[in-house]
């Protein structure tokens, strides 16, 4: 998961991630922030994910001969969020320099919840606000568009739970004391899945 940096170093991708989304954050509180980039990056991996098993069913081969592409059955049966055309990662790109670029995010995330009940009241709606930056928002998107985070290859390395790991621990240290109290660092969770053992 590491990559070259412009100094030729090895940089994991989550660091890359981080450095370049805090450059962007300006004025924002990081109790603030840290909903705006989270619920992007699970935007993008949701999208990621549809966008996948999209393609599958619109070749329409094998298994998925005679699917419908926009069939959110299809998309249930295989435990993948069903994403509305106007939420796809695809089209919220092509509206990233736009100066209600926050307003489409939010909309987004309204149609998302509107299409998979079980996400109902659970996604951020904080784009539109006065104090994010629309360009810097738009290059956060940009930003975030480069890495495929829900594409088969990177679920299985689970890029998503390394992602959001390292952003939650960034973000509990970037809010002081209060902020760890809603994160659990990786080696105290080991440690106590390993003292419980909950094999079963």
């Amino acid at each position: 998961m590491a990559k070259k940096n412009n100094n030729g170093t090895d940089e994991p991708l989550e660091k890359q991630l981080w450095k370049s989304a805090d450059k962007l954050r300006k004025n924002i509180d990081a109790a603030e922030y840290k909903h705006v980039v989270l619920g992007l990056i699970f935007l993008k991996y949701i999208s990621d994910a549809f966008e996948e098993l999209y393609e599958k069913l619109k070749a329409g081969e094998g298994e998925y001969a005679g699917a419908d592409p926009e069939d959110k059955d299809e998309y249930k049966a295989e435990n993948v969020f069903f994403v509305p055309g106007d939420a796809r990662w695809n089209f919220l790109l092509s509206k990233a320099k736009q100066p209600t670029i926050g307003k489409t995010v939010d909309e987004a995330m309204d149609a998302i919840e509107k299409e998979n009940p079980s996400l109902k009241g659970v996604l951020p709606k904080v784009y539109a606000r006065q104090n994010l930056d629309p360009t810097s928002l738009g290059e956060l998107i940009d930003l975030i568009g480069n890495i495929a985070l829900g594409d088969a290859k990177s679920r299985s390395a689970d890029i998503l739970g390394h992602v959001f790991e390292y952003f939650l621990g960034e973000f509990a240290l970037a809010e002081g004391k209060k902020g760890g109290q809603f994160y659990t660092p990786r080696s105290v969770v080991e440690l106590l899945v390993d003292r419980v053992e909950p094999y079963k």
